[in-house]
């Protein structure tokens, strides 16, 4: 399992990576894993190409759940299954867990910034 953190006013952010043969299962989420709004996207066809996703359940984070699903279906270009429970705004959710995911697949695991006021 890959994983990554950031700790950001007091509040831990997480990822967890579960990449499986032909999926990639990804927990973007605060302080204890929980399931939240959930997306599934394919990867493109052909390299470069627009893949599809869809939002399996939830109605918050609709556009930050699909948008991490796609990214993770062509990074790895395999099917991916994505669950975002947090509490930020949609776009600052969309950006840090972004930034987390690169930082789970570079390896970096334990990365901690310090809190911004």
């Amino acid at each position: 399992m890959l994983e990554a953190s950031l700790e950001r006013n007091g509040v831990v952010h997480k990822v967890s990576l579960l990449l499986v043969e032909n999926a990639v299962l990804a927990f973007f989420y605060e302080d204890s894993m929980k399931i939240g709004t959930l997306a599934v996207s394919t990867p493109g066809l052909r390299e470069g190409g627009a893949g599809t996703s869809s939002v399996l359940l939830g109605g918050k984070y609709l556009i930050v759940s699909r948008a991490l699903s796609e990214r993770v279906a062509a990074v790895y270009n395999k099917m991916s299954i994505v669950s975002i429970n947090t509490k930020l705004p949609e776009g600052e959710a969309l950006r840090l867990y972004a930034s987390l995911l690169d930082r789970a697949r570079s390896g970096s695991s334990a990365d901690r910034a310090s809190p911004k006021g």
